[in-house]
């Protein structure tokens, strides 16, 4: 045998099996080769150690390593020549290489630098997570968890790709094809190996990342707008008679029904505070007076910040600490008082509030307390969101951040229950981050870091219509976390149950004509009564040709018109906040429907379609109450009613340049695209958000 440890070049995908004895190394290895109808190599060192102790009674020593490394490699490369598109390796000198480390401390240099410099497309590591199954050269079933730590650290160190492979012999097997599979695809997309295993390790699909690729280059269509939702043209409007029956008739009706309050809570305050951000990183209280900056920067939020300062709930809190850190506070000039208090607002030494969820937040004021938006929004849920004096209430949370949600509604949660004589049962979360996006350049390239790495974001609220799909209920009530107020509770409360009503009303019409028709007892007569409920009822236009289908066909295209689930959506009228607003919109199939559509989803170049989005009238005050359930009490699976052509693109930074990412179909736009859609008008008083720390300055979160 020639004594080279040179590895035969190819163009073939080679992997590595990689781990410690007895963790089905070989098993995977031939499982492999015979799905993809190629070779395998194996394990030189075996049968060359079984010889040994056969004929000497002895086991492996540090003189075997090199007559193992010359075998294994021989071996390898002749498999290499019969091999077709792949090769599975179930043993290589990366694994010599280790064994000799860990057992006897050193390593050959003629094989430390072979290990090294032999490359596989990918190493798969095999976990210890199968039984041990001994023969006469394995000898170590107590240390092998240690071995295994020493396995995956020797992958780490020397930069090569690995994937850890868990599971019985049948899951280990569909996840290694799936893998190997994905591998294929991304090398062909000239993706490296350390490439493809980091998009894996984020846990985003590779499939999602070429679908991603492919809206960039080909760019997302705008909607066509036909015209703004209008009060009788969209839009219903009520009277506060119509209000409060609409609200009885769901007080009268809840017992009957699974509710809860879902709220996306997702991220840190940054841009709550982002006027006050830029202010700190850019004053030099040194060089120009507060005010100086003020004019030069035309900074109206930072002045608003200041003259109302002593009005937001935190800043007695934020004056008390500025006290106890600096003795003399009251006697230093204004710029200084100012400049030291948002500097401790923004400081992660002290309150740390750009970097905190609104929830947390100090929002309101009271005699007693300064409440944040998960005190209120609790206050909420018991009152409109409650049925059987239990109350569930969701949050979508960053999991950095739910220990502060946990800490907060401890403090609170107790109280509210106890004045409510309501049990709150709260549940949280995630964002998938299966659904984030990678970053490109302007030219649409995969972007990478100064070190080489990807750069990924979230994919947007869009993605949440997964964590929406996973609530069990029959009533969902969709709210923002930081549109909470101050007063009124019992008037935000009408409207919030009037929409639940109206929401009801449809849903029992609904499923009657679906019953009916499970159990074929609809006639021709009645198929002019349920087309007349779905344009008037539920905004939905009927094709043309509907008149000319058949009696069959008529009942089939009912069906699926209204087999899906509904939303019941406030609007209330357009004071110049930015955000969706409801439309008529036409899609490319040329189906017209009502739409909650951003600005960022119209061809402002146009100007008919911009004439049409100024018209506008009503703003999404994202005021939601969902049905997620059909006619049979089955839920819906959400994703299937998803128009995936309405995602955004948009623009970020990275490194001080700009890159774009994909955000999903938002999850009260093009992510409930095709439910059925009831917009109802309501009063301003339901919508009083803080995007901003300047809005906590409002009435709506002052005391009265």
């Amino acid at each position: 045998m020639e004594k080279n440890l040179r590895q035969q070049k190819t163009n073939i995908i080679k992997i590595a099996l990689f781990g410690p004895e007895s963790t089905g190394k070989t098993t995977l290895a031939k499982q492999l080769a015979d799905y993809y109808e190629t070779d395998w190599v194996p394990e030189f060192a075996r049968d060359y150690l079984q010889q040994k102790w056969e004929e000497k009674q002895q086991v492996c020593t540090e003189e075997d390593m090199m007559p193992i490394a010359y075998g294994q490699v021989a071996l390898e490369n002749e498999k290499l020549d019969h091999a077709q598109n792949y090769l599975f390796c179930d043993t290589n000198l990366m694994v010599t290489k280790a064994f000799s480390e860990m057992y006897y401390g050193v390593c050959n240099p003629l094989l430390n630098e072979a290990a090294l410099l032999h490359e596989y497309d990918l190493f798969f590591l095999t976990d210890i997570d199968v039984p041990w199954e001994k023969d006469d050269i394995r000898d170590s079933p107590n240390k092998r968890e240690t071995v295994f730590s020493g396995f995956k650290q020797t992958l780490i160190d020397n930069k090569k790709p690995f994937i850890t492979i868990s599971g019985d012999k049948e899951s280990r097997l569909a996840k290694a094809i799936a893998i190997i599979d994905n591998l294929t695809i991304a090398k062909k997309k000239g993706f490296s190996s350390a490439d493809f295993v980091e998009i894996y390790n984020h846990g985003i699909p590779f499939e999602n990342i070429l679908k991603q690729l492919k809206i960039f280059k080909k760019g997302i269509s705008k909607c066509n707008l036909i015209s703004p939702a209008t009060i009788n043209n969209g839009i219903l409007s009520l009277s506060d008679e119509d209000f409060k029956e609409k609200a009885d008739f769901f007080d009268k009706n809840k017992e009957n029904f699974k509710i809860c309050k879902f709220i996306p809570a997702s991220g840190a305050a940054t841009r709550m505070f982002k006027f006050l951000i830029a202010f700190f990183n850019s004053y030099d209280i040194e060089k120009e007076t507060i005010n100086a900056y003020i004019n030069r920067k035309k900074d109206n939020d930072l002045s608003i910040f200041i003259v109302g300062m002593d009005k937001f709930p935190f800043f007695e809190d934020v004056y008390k600490k500025l006290k106890e850190v600096y003795p003399d506070f009251d006697a230093l000039h204004r710029d200084y008082k100012n400049y030291y208090f948002i500097k401790f607002l923004l400081s992660s030494d002290y309150f740390d509030f750009a970097n905190k969820p609104k929830a947390v937040l100090p929002f309101h004021k009271y005699k007693t307390h300064i409440a944040n938006p998960i005190e209120e929004h609790l206050n909420e849920c018991v009152h409109y969101a409650a049925t059987n004096k239990t109350s569930n209430l969701h949050f979508t949370v960053s999991e950095a951040h739910q220990k502060l949600f946990e800490k907060a509604i401890a403090e609170v949660k107790e109280k509210v229950e106890s004045e409510s004589g309501t049990q709150i049962n709260i549940s949280f979360s995630y964002q998938n981050k299966q659904t984030d996006s990678i970053a490109v350049d302007i030219k649409d390239n995969v972007f990478r870091s100064q070190r080489g790495s990807f750069i990924f974001r979230p994919g947007g609220h869009g993605a949440l219509i997964e964590n929406l799909n996973n609530i069990d209920a029959d009533i969902i009530f969709i709210k923002n976390i930081d549109n909470v107020i101050q007063n009124n509770i019992d008037k935000t409360t009408l409207y919030k149950k009037a929409l639940a009503g109206i929401l009801i009303e449809a849903q029992q019409k609904v499923f009657g004509y679906l019953n009916a028709i499970e159990k074929e007892q609809i006639k021709e007569q009645d198929v002019e009564e349920i087309v007349k409920f779905l344009m008037q009822k539920l905004n939905i236009e009927m094709t043309g040709d509907f008149n000319k289908y058949t009696f069959e066909n008529k009942i089939s295209k009912i069906k699926e018109l209204l087999d899906r689930p509904i939303r019941v959506c406030g609007m209330v009228k357009n004071e110049g906040e930015a955000g969706g607003g409801p439309f008529w919109i036409r899609n490319d199939k040329g189906d017209i429907s009502l739409q909650i559509v951003e600005s960022s989803q119209v061809d402002l170049t146009s100007k008919k379609q911009n004439s049409i989005l100024e018209d506008s009238t009503h703003f999404n005050p994202v005021d939601l109450v969902c049905g997620t359930k059909n006619y049979k009490g089955e839920k819906f699976d959400l994703p299937e009613f998803v128009d995936h052509n309405t995602g955004f693109i948009v623009e970020k930074s990275a490194e001080g340049k700009v890159v774009k990412n994909y955000e999903l179909p938002g999850l009260w736009n093009g992510g409930m695209s095709n439910w059925l859609t009831i917009f109802v008008a309501v009063p301003l008083i339901t919508f009083n958000p803080v995007k901003t720390v300047n809005d906590l300055l409002k009435p709506a979160h002052q005391p009265q």
